[in-house]
């Protein structure tokens, strides 16, 4: 018994870990998209092409966005896979439904946007 109760221990902070990583990873794709649409930015606003400026900005920032939503998503599942509780998985179940619901609508929006680029792009060509 002592020897199941050391391995939950160990899986309780192997866990804590790969939850704690996925956050990172989370706030670095935020950070990495902040830092990579201020670079568009500055390109678009040197080459005074601001005809799509916000669409692209959006896209890019966009991307990352729900990129960070999927590590965040997976963050908060593992965190319930450690004794679980009623209150733990109903917590788990709205934040997921929060997260899939905003990450939904957030690649429906880029797809719109990406779809509208590219047509206004087949225009001026």
């Amino acid at each position: 018994m002592e020897f199941i109760e050391h391995l939950e221990a160990r899986l309780a902070v192997f866990i804590a870990l790969l939850k704690l990583g996925l956050e990172t990873v989370a706030a670095f794709c935020v950070l990495i998209g902040l830092f990579k649409t201020g670079q568009l930015a500055i390109s678009l606003n040197r080459r005074q092409s601001r005809k799509f400026a916000l669409v692209l900005l959006r896209l890019r920032f966009g991307v990352w966005l729900a990129i960070a939503l999927e590590f965040q998503l997976g963050a908060d599942i593992v965190a319930t896979t450690v004794a679980p509780t009623f209150e733990a998985l109903g917590k788990l179940g709205a934040i997921a439904a929060i997260r899939t619901f905003l990450n939904y609508f957030l690649n429906k929006e880029l797809a719109e946007q990406f779809e509208a680029q590219r047509k206004a792009e087949q225009e001026i060509s």
